[in-house]
């Protein structure tokens, strides 16, 4: 097949085109690179905020749609594939919507059903935007979903939902809003009915060992601007507390940004990574943790297992969205002996390989695209 991946979810499609490209097919990735993380493409779609890079951007665009054509898969990382405004991606979806065979749609974020179900409809006991039947009042919430709510991002997701192919979710947090929707695709079947659940894909690397310690290394990385959004504000207080009553027993490093490298290494020197407490399972930046064999402090629901058919290993450490239950599930891991931590680190990275793996993974993308294709 001759598959064209664009735009980027920190590595999603770049893993994807990796294990698709071993399973013999022809791939291209077109992206900016998921801005700072900066991921490789065959076509880069970066845009610079001066009129020289807007210039550039729009010019490289113009250059490489051409080259967007004759595909059997033209898959979405989000209705807002491109950095340019909704209104005019339209066009450019439509583009490509005549000259490739089926166009895939993916939820892996925000999106217009992913603030809008759970703002409104609560399905879940707690997410980015609710707790139980409240909506939570915090900035970066209200923002995402004054951007999608009632706008041109709406009408542009709703748009490509009813016209596409097929839908895939990354994780239940985002499969769940479209299995609730009542919206309808063109053909007047719910949107349910083309909706698919694949697991992010990942690539295990060596694994990490750091050297031996007598502290337990507890890693956060913060962004400011979404901390309260994503409960890193919760984790923080928890992890310092922790390190008053415990200051011979655990080590708190804080990344708040750095360059991407840079962030990684601090990570490869952890036992322990603090991710967010309002997710229902593990987002790329916990993988990327449990693929080294770091021990992973996030959600874990069982919906999150559940789905992925996943009953035997479960080494991703729970929290519920509040100060006491991070305190409570870290305090545990800072007694816990050392032979269970290590216990807990290789059964993290033996969780990745066996749900997440990229070929794997890859191999449940194939037979999408082949189930799609053969509706022709």
């Amino acid at each position: 097949m001759r598959i064209l991946l664009f735009g980027e979810y920190s590595g999603v499609h770049t893993f994807l085109a990796e294990g698709l490209r071993e399973l013999g097919h022809e791939v291209t990735t077109a992206s900016n690179g998921d801005f700072w993380k900066n991921y490789p493409r065959d076509i880069d779609l970066k845009r610079e905020d001066t009129l020289w890079g807007k210039l550039s951007f729009s010019m490289r665009l113009l250059m490489a749609l051409p080259k967007m054509k004759g595909y059997d898969i033209v898959q979405l990382i989000n209705p807002m594939f491109l950095e340019l405004k909704a209104v005019k991606l339209f066009s450019i979806y439509d583009y490509l919507r005549k000259h490739n065979k089926k166009v895939v749609l993916c939820c892996m974020g925000n999106d217009y059903y992913y603030p809008k179900i759970n703002s409104e409809l609560m399905p879940m006991r707690y997410s980015d935007y609710n707790i139980g039947k409240e909506k939570r009042c915090v900035d970066f919430a209200q923002q995402m979903y004054d951007d999608w709510v009632g706008t041109e991002k709406e009408r542009l997701n709703r748009y490509i939902a009813a016209d596409c192919d097929a839908i895939v979710a990354g994780a239940y947090e985002f499969w769940l809003p479209y299995s609730m929707t009542e919206d309808k695709s063109k053909d007047g079947k719910p949107l349910r009915e083309k909706l698919h659940s694949i697991p992010f894909p990942y690539k295990l690397f060596d694994e990490v060992h750091p050297a031996p310690s007598e502290k337990l290394r507890v890693f956060i990385g913060i962004s400011k601007a979404r901390s309260e959004f994503k409960g890193t504000d919760i984790m923080q207080k928890a992890a310092e507390d922790l390190q008053k009553k415990y200051p011979e027993r655990i080590e708190l490093k804080i990344a708040n940004g750095i360059p991407f490298a840079e962030y990684q290494n601090m990570m490869d020197n952890s036992d322990v990574l603090m991710d967010q407490i309002y997710a229902y399972g593990p987002g790329m930046n916990a993988l990327l943790a449990l693929s080294k064999g770091i021990v992973c402090v996030s959600g874990a629901e069982p919906e999150h297992y559940n789905l992925l058919g996943e009953n035997d290993c479960r080494p991703i450490v729970n929290v519920q969205p509040t100060y006491e239950s991070v305190y409570k599930e870290l305090e545990e891991l800072v007694l816990m002996p050392k032979d269970e931590l290590a216990k807990l680190k290789k059964e993290s990275r033996d969780y990745v390989l066996r749900n997440h793996d990229y070929i794997k993974v890859a191999k449940e993308y194939e037979a999408l695209y082949a189930s799609v294709l053969s509706l022709s």
